[in-house]
């Protein structure tokens, strides 16, 4: 095998970063609206179920003195506040998020996330010049690739 004519073919982290625009700041508050949307109706499933449990429990009881039937129903209350307190944490999370995506400017590039892509090294290249590779997207649509194809 001819060793100018070798090379390897790596997977690689691509960082996608995306320009602030009216269009892709309306895009982003859409999307993080409908998870507050989302997050609200599953909580009030939760609560609707809830209720529902809990008056077939009561329903049910025999003796409603029996401690094992107010631990069973303690233990249920407590799993569904335990559930609701997670919805409502990752709303806080998804609304903090709302309000910084309304703080940025236009034109300030913010991280998307990361794909995978593919880069052919050869004998004599900068391997962490080739790892380094950036997208930047103005509206979905590719303006620049930052870093060594």
């Amino acid at each position: 095998m001819d060793p100018s004519q070798s090379y390897l073919l790596l997977k690689r982290a691509v960082n996608v970063k995306a320009v602030v625009t009216p269009r892709w700041k309306e895009e982003k508050q859409q999307q993080l609206q409908l998870q507050i949307d989302q997050l609200d109706e599953q909580k009030q499933q939760l609560e609707t179920q809830e209720q529902r449990m809990m008056a077939e429990m009561r329903k049910q009881i025999i003796r409603p003195d029996d401690p094992a039937i107010a631990q069973q129903m303690n233990n249920f209350q407590l799993q569904v506040n335990q559930r609701k307190s997670e919805i409502l944490e990752r709303r806080n999370q998804v609304l903090l998020q709302l309000q910084q995506v309304q703080l940025l400017d236009m034109d300030q590039e913010v991280s998307e996330g990361l794909v995978e892509g593919f880069c052919r090294v050869e004998m004599g290249d900068n391997l962490i010049r080739k790892m380094q590779i950036e997208v930047l997207l103005r509206d979905g649509i590719v303006e620049e690739i930052r870093g060594e194809l």
